[in-house]
């Protein structure tokens, strides 16, 4: 999002905000007459208190007075609406459209059957009495059909036979039918730096998609007072620099968030859940995670593994031992692709270049390692 884009948005909220205020007010005003002629109307029905009995300017004084009282109420419960109203928006965009859907669905479905019970109630003889049950009747089938709409969206789409419209897997279908589904970057892909090139070579297909959420950790990382983590963060924030200046893939940065989620790693998987879109990773933990979940991952480093040439028994290769292994006797060397080639009766020859004799090798989830023997033994 560019700053004249958030300079608008800023701007249409304060719009909002202020015609909330000023609406607020005006409701204040008209609350507090209305309900002194509820009340007035109701004692003078049970012969307490008739106001009809005050001079005019009596009856001024008392609509003013109550109208400001609830003026004031309303501008002072002002703020405690606006941000429950900003907390219900940003649910809402967390929502999947389905959901949303399956809960307006249930709330229909919820004030209808109110509808019907309301008018069983008109038949109680006290007019008071029915009017507040009917209130009640409204006030809980609504939530009780928009929470049971919103948690069992599927029950609901079998029901009225939309579940076509509604399913969030009809929906991921549709996405994959038009077009490559939202590759997602964990904050660890970009700090890595390598998809850069991985997108690069154009073997990684867009949209790809940075969250709100995952920038922000970046740009923590980015102020973190540890020089290590600083560097990491700013390389991360030039490695996307980078993704946007010299490559024609789209790069998009959606808003959604999960305030009831604390860990970037969760709300990755939730959004990939709910788009259907793949994680781009290199986090071992965060692709079996999500191996778990049900989530798609592209994680790099198998990708890196995948594309290491091959070493097949008896092939020759000419490497240094640096270090001892673990075993007596071994030595340890690495390829220049780094794979580690472990060298029976090596470790004598530390420092040393000589010329080794596949074995075997063994595929792990760090990575490949190649076992040999010494060309003279």
């Amino acid at each position: 999002m560019d700053d004249d884009e958030k300079r608008l948005r800023s701007a249409e909220r304060k719009a909002i905000r202020k015609t909330i205020r000023v609406t607020m007010a005006l409701i204040g005003l008209t609350v507090g007459p209305v309900l002194l002629a509820v009340i007035s109307a109701l004692l003078d029905r049970a012969g307490l208190w008739r106001m009809a009995d005050l001079p005019w300017w009596q009856h001024l004084l008392c609509y003013a007075i109550l109208g400001i009282v609830t003026c004031i109420l309303f501008i002072l419960l002002t703020p405690r609406l606006l941000n429950l109203l900003e907390r219900i928006e940003r649910r809402l965009q967390a929502m999947p459209l389905a959901d949303i859907a399956a809960g307006a669905a249930g709330l229909v479905i919820g004030l209808v059957i109110a509808f019907l019970l309301s008018r069983l109630a008109e038949m109680i003889p006290v007019p008071w009495l029915a009017l507040a049950i009917s209130i009640l009747l409204y006030l809980m089938l609504g939530y009780i059909g928009l929470s049971v709409g919103a948690h069992r969206r599927e029950d609901l789409a079998a029901l009225l036979d939309i579940r076509g419209r509604i399913s969030g897997r009809r929906a991921r279908s549709d996405a994959a039918a038009d077009g490559p589904l939202p590759k997602i970057l964990d904050t660890s892909v970009i700090i890595d730096g390598r998809i850069f090139d991985i997108a690069k070579t154009g073997f990684l297909e867009g949209p790809v998609w940075v969250p709100r959420f995952v920038l922000t950790e970046l740009r923590h990382i980015a102020d973190s007072p540890d020089m290590l983590k600083r560097n990491r963060g700013r390389r991360g924030l030039d490695v996307l620099g980078q993704i946007r200046r010299e490559l024609s893939m789209p790069v998009e940065v959606p808003d959604t968030d999960y305030d009831d989620l604390t860990e970037v790693d969760q709300k990755l998987l939730r959004l990939a859940k709910e788009t259907g879109g793949k994680v781009v990773t290199n986090d071992y933990n965060l692709n079996k995670v999500a191996g778990v979940q049900g989530v798609r991952v592209l994680n790099i480093n198998e990708l890196a593994n995948a594309v290491k040439p091959v070493a097949l028994p008896g092939e020759e290769m000419t490497i240094t031992i640096v270090k001892e292994g673990k075993e007596a006797g071994q030595g340890v060397g690495f390829l220049p692709d780094g794979t580690m080639v472990v060298v029976e009766n090596g470790s004598r020859l530390q420092g040393a270049t000589v010329d080794v004799v596949v074995t075997s090798s063994l595929q792990t989830a760090a990575g490949r390692m190649v076992f040999g023997r010494l060309r003279d033994d």
